[in-house]
């Protein structure tokens, strides 16, 4: 079946069916990235353009432990009575753990040495700190003794395979990041709606000064927030890298900012916002690519932000100032 498009070219609805489960597939992706920008920005009001960065790192680090550590096939080695299929299971979620932790560290450093002497300085100043952050890590990991400047192949940790359901192609990489990323999602809501920690978090997003006065680690807390997004950032990382097997070390900026977009589109400080922002971001991406133009997808993306934003600035579940999901 085709519909007619305004210009006089054929759509098919399968190949149209198709971009939408890659725009799913790649908003998920950036769900995990804005969940990030959305906690940290919540907590401390500040837009950490170096995440994108963490999350480059974390591919970085999938990729040196399935090429170097061959840490996707040690629990077969360790357990050859394991079906294939488990251990390669075990074994990807392990080099996931490690990009995550990876990554935690990473923030945890950087919120120490870069950010925390400015906690009361202007918010233009940590603003551009974080833009020097993000180079610093884009070209100190260029270096031949970190990572490399070059475009590197990334070796899967298993076997992608596809399956076609009227027409569509769905492969398991997707179905894989679909559900780890609803995963994620859960259990970043449990800890900030179901835990102690969550609740300080929200104290300090609130009333910094309150929240000391109430007992609450308010350094402590921040910290923890930041090792949080990362991790989620991390295990981003992972899942792109197995998506799109290509890295370099730039590439956490278009995806960075794209997340952040995201965050901003649905509500920024919003967690549901910045779910639901991803996902129509990824939508606009590959809608926008296969029907208009691929080097426009991008600028059309952005677009929609400007759009979204003149019309309703605080974004889609934008709430008014002080108040939070």
């Amino acid at each position: 079946m085709f519909i007619q498009h305004p210009e006089g070219v054929l759509i098919n609805p399968t190949l149209f069916a198709q971009y939408v489960v890659d725009g799913i597939r790649l908003g998920f992706v950036y769900a995990l990235i804005s969940l990030g920008y959305t906690m940290v920005y919540g907590i401390v009001r500040l837009i950490n353009f170096a995440h994108g960065d963490v999350f480059m790192v974390g591919a970085f680090t999938s990729f040196y432990a399935i090429k170097a550590m061959r840490l996707h096939v040690l629990p077969a080695q360790l357990f050859p009575s394991l079906s294939p299929w488990v251990a390669i299971t075990i074994g990807t979620v392990l080099v996931i753990i490690l990009s995550m932790v990876v990554c935690m560290l990473l923030a945890v450093v950087i919120e120490r040495v870069a950010y925390k002497p400015l906690r009361n300085a202007p918010r233009i100043a940590a603003l551009i700190t974080a833009i020097g952050v993000s180079f610093f890590l884009e070209y100190f990991s260029s270096l031949p003794e970190v990572f490399t400047s070059n475009y590197i192949i990334y070796e899967q940790p298993f076997k992608v395979v596809s399956w076609k359901i009227l027409g569509v192609q769905i492969s398991n990489v997707t179905i894989i990041i679909i559900l780890v990323s609803i995963l994620f999602l859960l259990l970043l809501r449990w800890i900030v709606y179901g835990t102690k920690l969550g609740k300080a978090m929200r104290a300090t997003s609130w009333d910094k000064p309150t929240a000391r006065l109430m007992g609450v680690d308010v350094d402590g807390v921040i910290t923890k927030t930041f090792a949080i997004g990362a991790a989620l950032a991390g295990a981003g990382g992972v899942l792109y890298a197995i998506a799109y097997p290509q890295l370099i070390v730039f590439m956490g900026i278009m995806p960075g900012l794209k997340a952040f977009v995201a965050a901003v589109l649905g509500g920024i400080g919003n967690l549901n916002g910045a779910f639901v922002g991803s996902l129509i971001m990824g939508q606009a991406e590959m809608l926008s690519a296969g029907y208009i133009l691929t080097p426009m997808r991008d600028a059309i993306a952005f677009t929609i932000l400007i759009i979204v934003l003149l019309i309703r600035p605080t974004g889609i579940f934008g709430e008014p100032e002080g108040e939070k999901a």
